[in-house]
Formats: C-alpha cells, structure tokens, sequence
C-alpha cells in the first residue's frame, strides 16, 4: 500500500494491516510501501552490516594479490576482490531504498558503531587461506545468503540474486585452488590441513550466536528478511562440507563430528562463543588493522568524492542553463 497524500493516508493500523498481509502471503515490500520503523531500522542493520562485510571482505584476500604464485592465480583473486567491492555497492544502494545514508554507513562502520562479519578479523598466513576461505567462509555465505533472494524487502532480495551467483563461483575458485594444491607437494598438503585448522571454527561462528542467544533472529525471520535460523544455517554449512573435505582429503578438526543416523545430520562440537564475542567486540587479530585500512583508504579517497561532486554540480548548472535557454 503506497501512500502519496498526507492528508489521504489510511490510518495507521489499516498500514499495519496492509503490512502484515503482505509478509504473510509472501510477497515483497517495495521501498515506497508503508512499513514499520522496527522492520526499516532492522533491514538497514542487517543490510549494512552485510554491505560492510563485502568491503572489509576485501582486506584479508587482497592481501595476496601481488604475492599470487601465478598470473592466473593473481587474475582470478584480482576478480574475486572487484566482485566483492561491487556487492558491496549494491548492498549499500539497498539500505538507500531505505532513506540510509551511505556516507553515514561508512562513518559508523568507521566510528565502530556499526559491525561488520567476525570472519573477516582473521589473518592469512598463507596461499593457502585464499583457498580455505573460498570454500568455508563463501561457502557459508552461500548458505546464509540463497534464502535471502526470497527476502521480504524488495530491493535486498533482487541484489542477492547476482551476489549469490558470483559467491557460488567464488567457492568453486576456492575449492579448485586446494585441490590443485593437495596434489602437490607434502609441504602444500601441510600448509592446506593448517589453513583448514584455523579457519573451521571461526567459519562456523559467522552464523551468529546461537539461536537461544541471537536477539535478531527471531524478528528478522518473523519479518520473513531472513528465513533460517543461524543454527538451522550452520548445520547446513557443516552437512554440505563435511563430504568436500572427504573428498579433498583434509580432516575437519573436530573430534565429535560425526554422521547421526536418527537425525540425518552431521553431530558436530560446539564453536567457542566467547572468542566470537571477542571479536565482535573488536578484541579478533585483526580487528584494528581491518577498520584502520578501511579509515585510511576513505580518507584517501575524499578528492575524489569532492571531484564527483563539483562535476556533477557543474552538469547540474549546465542543464538548467540549457533549459533556461
């Protein structure tokens, strides 16, 4: 129900009305329909943490790019790293259907008063990470984000559709380069088993807290932005991979993963959720390096964005010159 007439708008229970039938026939919500400020203000929380996850994102891999151990290895991460930049941009233009401000976005991710995922505050030691976060950390991404495509909000759901594609590309890149890399040398096999090590347990933890500690969830999935819960979602995650790692021929170091036969799904042990408070918190390995990287290149940047904005002040002038005349 669009509204263009103050003076005409229904009464504000028959919007709620509007709304609710709406989320309950699963059917989307435009940016120029009636919403609750609890579902705009959860959207633009949820959406520009995504958008900021896509930017730091770029920092751990972008890393490698001039360490690549191939031109084709440095073309395909040289990719990887623009496709996530251009998510990125999409996700921020969402949260702008919104009546968000990108330019405020950045400051509070900047300022710390906005969150990006836990994942990205971890280093990468080694080529081997490249791969390792290609197959978990987008192969999570593709769990949590494909239902996302059938989100309620208009605008978050159809810029999902092309980022899933291309973290589905990425997971496969990142699957390919460990396999390549277990079939040679035992010093590579060794540097994947380690890489493997280290970002299991963090990968299990970018699902959020636990359902019974994950005040969002709930709401969020009442609200159909999101439809699975983050255990429901994480026990996917390890049901996908655990054959992948079979076949690539690494072992997932967890001591109680196993397959339980009553349930249909893997049993696997518990993620240590202090560590992941930790680092939300800003306490990770690389909390400070990340955001610091991020400061430095916006203000980097600022003549670039006073340039656009002289240029388009200057067409702007020219137009109405023209019409003028």
């Amino acid at each position: 129900m669009t509204t263009t007439d103050a003076a005409e708008a229904p009464p504000p229970e028959r919007l709620q009305e509007h709304f609710d039938a709406t989320i309950a026939r699963d059917q989307r919500i435009e940016p120029r329909d009636w919403m609750p400020d609890g579902y705009r203000k959860t959207l633009v929380r949820q959406i520009a943490q995504h958008a900021h996850s896509e930017i730091i994102g770029m920092q751990p891999e972008g890393e490698w790019i001039t360490r690549a151990p191939s031109l084709r290895r440095k073309a395909i991460l040289f990719a990887k790293v623009q496709d996530e930049a251009g998510h990125g941009l999409y996700l921020y233009s969402a949260a702008e259907t919104l009546g968000a401000d990108r330019a405020d976005l950045t400051e509070r991710l900047i300022d710390g008063r906005q969150k990006y995922s836990s994942i990205f505050n971890y280093p990468t030691p080694s080529f081997a990470d490249v791969g390792v976060i290609g197959w978990f950390v987008d192969g999570a991404a593709i769990c949590n984000q494909v239902p996302l495509c059938r989100s309620s909000y208009g605008p978050y759901a159809r810029a999902m559709v092309r980022i899933c594609k291309e973290e589905s590309f990425h997971q496969r890149q990142g699957y390919e380069l460990l396999m390549t890399m277990m079939r040679g040398s035992a010093a590579q096999r060794e540097m994947v088993q380690d890489a493997v090590d280290r970002w299991w347990w963090p990968s299990l933890m970018m699902f959020g807290p636990p359902d019974d500690a994950s005040p969002n969830s709930a709401r969020s999935m009442a609200w159909k932005i999101k439809r699975h819960s983050n255990d429901e979602l994480r026990q996917r995650f390890v049901d996908m991979t655990v054959p992948q790692a079979a076949k690539l021929g690494v072992t997932l170091p967890d001591p109680e993963l196993r397959w339980n036969e009553e349930r249909g799904h893997h049993d696997f042990g518990t993620p240590d959720w202090d560590e992941l408070m930790r680092v939300i918190k800003g306490d990770g390995p690389c909390n400070a390096q990340r955001i610091q990287r991020r400061r430095a290149a916006h203000e980097a940047g600022a003549w670039v964005r006073e340039a656009a904005t002289a240029h388009a002040a200057k067409q702007a002038a020219r137009g109405k010159k023209g019409a003028a005349a």
